[in-house]
């Protein structure tokens, strides 16, 4: 079975990226399945030997790459990784990237404006795509990604709904074999009990369901998200309306082997489901697990 080559971006060099990358790399699975390109800093090279491909985009001083200890050095040195992994995708070098946890503080301290990876990956290659959250026991995409609560209901639109499920119906169906069921939740308690607790669901959602009925998706709901994600059956992935509607399900079911996957992209995209984790980075703990799940997902969506 030929390897995929999927780019991988350390992450924040104080927190646990370096490190559990280090450890995913040494598991069976992982060594079968791919090849690693690595865009980190010079003084993370040592980690993974010299049969490893690694990109040095940075050299920090050591007092600015403490585990544990996050850095405004720090802070730009992550989102350079990030770029050269980007450029990479784009040159055709790589199949596929995995993007280990950063810090939006640091980056952000740093004089780089940053929402998260999602968005500057849509910016980089210039599409519109979806955050999905993909796990064993469920999975969950988002209609608004890093969007203050009090804005959501103003960012939902039908236009964008419509959007949001074409993107996640082409984005499943080659690794499902088929065109996914998606099942949409409410914005507001009981979706909107028929408007006596909102109209978001009679004015945005039902109106984008019926327009992606027509065009041939498999969309259920508006689904009051509670009793949705307590069953958890009858669809292939659930629709939120905001993040932490979907990302509470996911992590509290099966925070260790969840994948943030961005569909949308022309190269494909994912991610642990957790943080930088600057405690575990300086006790040297962290389980490596999650990243061994991202990287093999990775890997799975080019094959």
């Amino acid at each position: 079975m030929t390897r995929v080559r999927v780019g991988i971006s350390l992450g924040d060099p104080s927190g646990v990226g370096p490190q559990v990358t280090a450890k995913a790399l040494t598991r069976a699975a992982v060594k079968r399945n791919l090849e690693p390109v690595l865009f980190g800093d010079e003084g993370d090279r040592a980690r993974f030997g010299k049969t490893v491909e690694f990109h040095a985009v940075s050299a920090l001083k050591k007092a600015d790459r403490l585990a544990g200890t996050p850095s405004r050095a720090g802070g730009r040195a992550q989102f350079e990784a990030i770029v050269a992994l980007i450029d990479a995708a784009k040159s055709g070098a790589i199949d596929a990237m995995c993007t280990a946890p950063v810090s939006k503080e640091q980056i952000s301290r740093a004089g780089v404006p940053f929402m998260g990876h999602t968005e500057v990956l849509a910016e980089a290659f210039g599409v519109e795509v979806v955050m999905l959250m993909k796990g064993p026991k469920l999975s969950v995409a988002l209609a608004t990604n890093h969007v203050p609560l009090a804005e959501v209901p103003k960012t939902l639109s039908v236009k964008g709904l419509l959007q949001t499920l074409g993107i996640i119906d082409a984005g499943l169906s080659p690794l499902l074999g088929h065109r996914p069921v998606i099942a949409l939740c409410g914005l507001n308690p009981h979706a909107g009990e028929g408007g006596l607790l909102g109209r978001e669901e009679l004015d945005v959602i039902v109106p984008a369901m019926k327009q992606a009925t027509r065009r041939g998706l498999h969309v259920t709901g508006p689904h009051g998200a509670d009793g949705l994600f307590a069953h958890r059956s009858g669809f292939d992935v659930a629709l939120a309306m905001f993040h932490d509607q979907g990302l509470v399900a996911t992590k509290t079911l099966d925070f260790v082997h969840t994948v943030n996957v961005t569909l949308g992209l022309p190269v494909p995209r994912t991610s642990p489901d957790h943080g930088t984790a600057y405690s575990l980075a300086k006790a040297g703990t962290a389980d490596d697990t999650p990243m061994v799940s991202a990287l093999l997902e990775a890997a799975a969506f080019v094959r």
